[in-house]
């Protein structure tokens, strides 16, 4: 028996009730995917922390990238292990799920020095900052250690952020660019090892998953609601329902760099 089509009230109203703390996207199963990088950067992470003595995660989120890899890298780990995290519900989430795992979670925010004492770290993670701050990053880095982490690229998922905002100037397009980026980490010292990187199809099977996620990743539609986007929802709705998938594209690179010795 075919399962009974849920209203566009009913889907929104669900959207917008799930919360949006850390970065379990374990609710999209079913109702949107995303192709992940070829590189797997959280077993990769569970690699380099296997062979690391001291490690941070920069902008943690919840945490549960970092887990994921301290897991993958188990029984091996860091001798010391430490985590930022700038938004207070992701802080208070992210030390509750790490501390078993012996990680120090500091609250710092994303555009702030770091506080910690330079060359404290040989590794240094982060999966998606906002804005990476190359001085900061090479200055907590041992001669000889490594930033490993995977970075949003230009331009992803804007045929989501375009149909509701419009076409975007080619400034907010171009953002993120991998080689500006390079160009900035090797200013602040860094060596580049590798930069790979990655267009990876993304699919949004009902309006809830755009709502919910719209509302999680907040950078993409800036002041998002459903009472301020409603007609454009009901519209993309009935495109979903008629047409099927809204399909757009994740941008992402990997940084492998490593502070001379």
């Amino acid at each position: 028996m075919t399962p009974a089509r849920r209203s566009f009230a009913e889907l929104v109203a669900e959207g917008a009730a799930v919360p949006t703390e850390g970065w379990d996207f374990s609710w999209f199963e079913g109702r949107a995917t995303e192709a992940r990088p070829s590189w797997g950067y959280a077993r990769s992470a569970g690699e380099r922390l296997a062979g690391a003595e001291a490690a941070l995660d920069i902008q943690t989120g919840g945490g549960e990238v970092l887990a994921f890899s301290l897991g993958a890298a188990a029984p091996a780990r860091p001798r010391l292990i430490a985590a930022t995290e700038g938004w207070a519900p992701n802080t208070a989430r992210a030390t509750e799920l790490l501390r078993p795992h012996g990680v120090v979670v500091v609250a710092a925010p994303d555009d702030a020095p770091l506080p910690f004492a330079d060359g404290a770290f040989d590794l240094v993670l982060s999966r998606h900052p906002v804005v990476p701050h190359w001085d900061e990053i090479a200055r907590v880095l041992r001669p000889g250690g490594t930033y490993f982490a995977q970075h949003v690229g230009p331009a992803s998922v804007f045929e989501l952020v375009e149909y509701f905002l419009g076409p975007q100037p080619e400034t907010g397009r171009g953002a993120r660019d991998p080689l500006r980026e390079r160009a900035a980490a090797e200013a602040a010292g860094l060596e580049i090892v590798a930069l790979p990187a990655e267009r990876l199809r993304m699919e949004f099977h009902d309006i809830a998953a755009v709502v919910h996620f719209l509302r999680k990743v907040v950078w993409m539609v800036p002041g998002f609601t459903v009472e301020a986007y409603e007609p454009q929802l009901r519209a993309l709705h009935e495109r979903i329902e008629r047409e099927g998938p809204f399909v757009a594209h994740s941008s992402r690179h990997l940084f492998d760099a490593r502070k001379p010795r």
